[in-house]
């Protein structure tokens, strides 16, 4: 069996990318929805659909365990499909599956606190002595409040500032000149420190497609901003999930596969720089 990871486009390729460097002899699937990219602009309904057709996919090409490499998709979709499409289709399918995502590990990183802990509020008496974490995401993730709310719940010493980012993950996806990016970014970032009243003391790039540029977004925050790497959250979660659950074999043969619903084609520089090496999708 194998690993899906599923995204509307490249973006998961950074998360994609570390967890093969993580479990370099798993099997892997990696399915980009690039007929459709972006998601973060479609109707919730829609975003739904998108993603159990990729689920769907990626469980016929092999997979057993599927990670939503789109913060989109998690925050829009995850739960809906958990509760109300898979124990239907895994009772059909005759064998285990399931589908896990990437904002619930991210949080953990931010909060340094276990998903299942959730400790007595504790605020502190002044604001400046707050944790500021700026998020920079789709407008989909940020019109969910998934981050503010979760780590609301987890300490009141931390404050979740969003940055929308309507045109960015489809620039990159896009291969736009690294100026043109530099310049959005920035934009972007000083947006965000203004509605703030300052500089985050953190950030999170809550969307996998921002993780392809994250040297943009160190250089447009002050110098030693720490970035909440999404990457490197999952694939600590991915290696303590698959030690509680045997029952998803993740393969051994190394297998490497990518796939589109776009065009077959070898990616864009952008991509090819960030990944290391010529990467060519196969039709879906």
């Amino acid at each position: 069996m194998a690993i899906g990871v599923f995204d509307s486009g490249v973006g998961g390729l950074s998360v994609h990318r570390t967890l093969v460097e993580r479990l370099p002899t798993a099997d892997f699937i990696y399915f980009a929805d690039q007929a459709n990219c972006p998601i973060g602009g479609l109707p919730g309904e829609e975003i739904v659909d998108l993603t159990r057709q990729g689920c769907i996919r990626l469980f016929e090409a092999g997979a057993n365990l599927v990670i939503l490499g789109c913060n989109t998709a998690c925050a829009i979709a995850l739960r809906t499909l958990q509760q109300t499409w898979l124990p239907g289709y895994r009772q059909a399918l005759g064998r285990p599956v399931n589908v896990i995502g990437i904002i619930v590990p991210t949080i953990e990183a931010a909060t340094g606190l276990p998903w299942e802990q959730e400790p007595a509020h504790r605020l502190s008496e002044k604001a400046e002595q707050l944790d500021v974490i700026g998020l920079f995401a789709t407008p989909a993730t940020a019109g969910s409040r998934v981050y503010e709310i979760e780590i609301d719940k987890r300490s009141q010493d931390v404050a979740v500032f969003t940055e929308p980012c309507p045109t960015l993950a489809r620039m990159i996806e896009a291969g736009v000149d690294r100026d043109v990016l530099r310049e959005t970014i920035a934009t972007h970032v000083h947006a965000l420190s203004v509605r703030i009243g300052r500089t985050p003391d953190r950030a999170i790039l809550g969307c996998t497609h921002y993780e392809i540029v994250a040297d943009l977004f160190a250089a447009a925050l002050p110098p030693g901003t720490p970035l909440i790497h999404q990457p490197e959250a999952v694939a600590d979660a991915m290696e303590r999930y698959l030690a509680r659950h045997p029952q998803y074999d993740p393969g051994s043969s190394g297998l490497r596969r990518f796939l589109t619903t776009g065009e077959p084609k070898a990616q864009n520089g952008l991509v090819e720089t960030f990944w290391g090496a010529p990467l060519k999708f196969e039709a879906a």
